[in-house]
């Protein structure tokens, strides 16, 4: 056995905190995620940085954030000169440092079958990219089946998308996804450590549960959802209904009442419990190989769900139900389970997984390796920065700040306001904090697009002899510098 432990790192797609029962969710139980903090750390306050697929996936990936990479879009994705401009993924970096490194499920790469530094992939894209021919299409095509369109579900418009899947649990994504991952593990059979991403494609939409799941959850038993709070921008839900009748979705949000809300919720926990059953297999096959004891198991989300909070479906803006995911960290030499309530950002599972696995850590990441973990740092975070082409956000674990392209700005106590219904951004008592939060989200944005064209530095200057001597070349792209440099 090596002596540096295999990682696992699962992200169901699209999955909000507190539809898991360890962080207080009473209408569902999901007993195999809620073992991952028997031993180790559960994250009470963590937010997603970049509240979009593709962002928060670029994020994760180079641990430098979204206005670094410009992924700041689902229609963006990183550069194919990212190691020219010194930049390398974390799965290139545990690669090279002697791990076999395995992504399986749902990754959003562009184009989907890029390995972006994994040597082992098996594929099973989004839901909602029905002509991909990966894996799970392949699987699918075997078995005399194919991926079904959300509009081609009986109620699919009338329950706005919260249908029974068409497709066997047994053939179902998130099924292929856990069984491919528990294949991985029970198949594995190299010296060296491993490293493994498992990305489900559930509980993203279509809110399609197999049967046996549906069956399982009320939608009366649901938590109701957030009003619409007084003085919201209307384009909020403006742009939410236009951007869903798109024909990846095509379903019309334009009436959106609480029983299509709470249907939707029932349903969105079926797939959550899917995924707990499928995690209890991925468990079993690390105790029936012997690994248990040497594998460290991260477990997060690339972002939430408004599930009909503030009249909204999806993500995209920086209310809580759209930034808050799960984070734990499964420490197997832990005594015991501790719950961290500081702010974190998903951001900072990139510095972990590269400190678990001995690497060093490039100083001109943003990422810093999570709390709690004893993990020896001179960096601690106190603020999560959240950044997309349509807003940012600075949050401080109290306060909220929200900037949005829109020329709309909110700030919010959520301590005090969870449901974020009050915005005092014009109260006169709140003016010092919003003024000191604006001057934080300043001077990072401000940092972050100087450090976002790094590879355009000259690299010379007015003492260079070669360069005043004519015929000087210039070097592009100039590898990225470091926070430090």
């Amino acid at each position: 056995m090596s002596s540096r432990p295999n990682l696992i790192f699962l992200m169901p797609d699209q999955l909000r905190a507190d539809f898991l029962s360890c962080y207080g969710a009473n209408f569902i139980q999901t007993p195999h995620i809620d073992s991952l903090c028997v031993r180790g750390v559960r994250y009470a306050d963590a937010c997603t940085p970049s509240p979009v697929c593709v962002p928060a996936r670029s994020v994760l990936l180079t641990g430098i954030n979204a206005i670094r990479t410009g992924v700041l879009s689902n229609g963006q994705f990183l550069r194919p000169d990212l190691s020219a401009c010194g930049t390398s993924t974390w799965p290139e970096m545990l690669s090279q440092s002697g791990y076999a490194t395995s992504a399986i499920g749902k990754m959003h790469f562009y184009p989907w079958e890029a390995a972006m530094g994994f040597q082992h992939r098996v594929i099973c894209e989004d839901k909602r990219w029905l002509n991909v021919e990966d894996d799970y299409h392949h699987h699918l095509t075997v078995q005399g089946l194919k991926k079904f369109h959300g509009n081609e579900h009986e109620g699919y418009q009338e329950n706005r998308g919260a249908v029974i899947s068409r497709l066997p649990w047994e053939h179902s994504w998130d099924y292929f996804v856990g069984e491919e991952a528990t294949k991985y593990i029970r198949n594995y059979d190299q010296d060296q450590p491993f490293a493994m991403m498992v990305g489900f494609p559930g509980p993203h939409c279509p809110y399609d549960p197999c049967q046996e799941y549906a069956d399982l959850f009320e939608p009366e038993e649901m938590p109701d959802p957030y009003p619409e709070a007084p003085g919201q921008p209307p384009n909020f839900r403006r742009s939410n209904i236009q951007g869903n009748l798109g024909s990846w979705n095509g379903v019309d949000y334009s009436e959106f009442t609480t029983a299509h809300k709470k249907k939707i919720r029932a349903h969105y926990a079926g797939l959550v419990k899917q995924i707990d059953d499928k995690v209890g297999h991925i468990l079993s096959a690390l105790e029936e190989t012997g690994r248990q004891d040497n594998t460290v198991i991260i477990f997060s989300s690339d972002h939430g769900d408004y599930l009909g909070d503030h009249g909204l479906i999806g993500k995209g803006t920086f209310y809580e139900s759209s930034i808050k995911v799960p984070l734990i960290v499964h420490l197997p030499w832990a005594d015991n389970g501790t719950v961290c309530s500081s702010p974190v950002s998903i951001e900072d599972i990139t510095a972990t997984l590269l400190h678990f696995a001995r690497c060093k850590i490039p100083t001109h990441l943003d990422s810093i390796p999570l709390p709690g973990l004893g993990i020896q740092t001179d960096s601690v975070r106190d603020r999560v920065y959240g950044f997309l082409a349509s807003g940012c956000m600075n949050y401080d674990g109290e306060w909220k700040l929200a900037k949005y392209a829109s020329g709309d700005v909110m700030l919010f106590n959520v301590k005090e306001d969870p449901a974020e219904q009050i915005n005092r951004i014009d109260h006169s008592d709140y003016q010092e904090i919003r003024r000191q939060l604006d001057a934080e989200l300043t001077t990072m944005m401000l940092r972050s697009i100087t450090q976002a064209h790094s590879e355009k530095t000259v690299g010379t200057s007015w003492e260079d002899l070669e360069f005043g001597a004519g015929g000087w070349h210039r070097t592009y792209p100039m590898p990225i510098v470091g926070n430090d440099e």
